[in-house]
């Protein structure tokens, strides 16, 4: 198994997950040609993913899709109101475009898709199964339901959104109806939310947890960590042993093989 964070952030998200053989991008906010040396850079071809999964349309998250498809054929999976919401769609090839309503398989991996709270038209965050092995994506988000926490619960590992500070968003120079979307019910997650989200699940014995999608304005790496990390330890959760926290980064590659 390897999961790469290709990039994280307000200005592209990419995730590169391979499990078994098969080989998955959940989201293509970044270049085509981006992706492409990303995945050189990890010894993997774009030409053999399996398949790219869309959590939600905007254009962090798709801007590299139309490059993406029209040049090497790749199938894509978002369900139907997403497609339906996304900009771009009318360029993108026809039988590249696929879409589901419930869980499908791919390969060796089955991919279970769960409803997040954002304001898209129907954002989902992805559970991805390979045997016993499970890995968990949920970024964009304003606040952890229910389901969610079900659909986080005793993964391997976690792609969690650790978007901002609160301190640091109330105090910084966005406009006030900014800072209300992103502190909403359908904005981000704050990096307490993170770290409460992340003390409350259930766990395996052991997981890799990656903090996403980190605003540049309002949140700091070194920041999101002590935050989250600082929850954790008043829960006597051992770091590096039950939780291992990885940062994110807009401009380079973070991952664990």
């Amino acid at each position: 198994m390897q999961i790469h964070v290709l990039a994280s952030g307000s200005t592209g998200n990419a995730i590169f997950v391979e499990m078994n053989q098969t080989k998955l991008l959940v989201d293509a906010g970044i270049s085509a040609r981006r992706i492409k040396n990303s995945l050189d850079s990890l010894g993997t071809r774009v030409e053999d993913i399996d398949g790219v999964l869309i959590t939600h349309e905007h254009h962090d998250h798709v801007s590299g899709l139309t490059t993406l498809l029209k040049k090497y054929r790749l199938p894509a999976y978002a369900n139907p109101d997403t497609w339906l919401a996304m900009s771009c769609r009318q360029a993108l090839p026809d039988e590249c475009c696929l879409s589901f309503k419930d869980s499908l398989d791919i390969g060796e991996m089955k991919i279970e898709p769960f409803s997040i709270s954002h304001d898209a038209a129907d954002p989902v965050g992805y559970s991805l199964y390979c045997g016993e092995i499970k890995c968990s994506v949920a970024t964009d988000l304003g606040f952890v339901t229910p389901e969610v926490k079900q659909s986080l619960s005793l993964s391997d590992v976690v792609v969690l959104e650790s978007n901002h500070d609160l301190d640091m968003l109330k105090k910084g120079s966005y406009p006030w109806p900014l800072k209300k979307r992103i502190m909403g019910n359908k904005g981000h997650l704050a990096n307490t939310d993170a770290g409460w989200t992340l003390a409350r699940l259930p766990r395996k014995a052991r997981t890799d947890v990656f903090l996403a999608h980190l605003s540049q304005e309002n949140n700091r790496p070194d920041l999101a960590a002590n935050t989250v990390g600082g929850i954790l330890a008043e829960q006597r959760i051992k770091l590096g042993e039950e939780i291992t926290l990885h940062l994110t980064y807009p401009d380079r590659i973070a991952g664990i093989k």
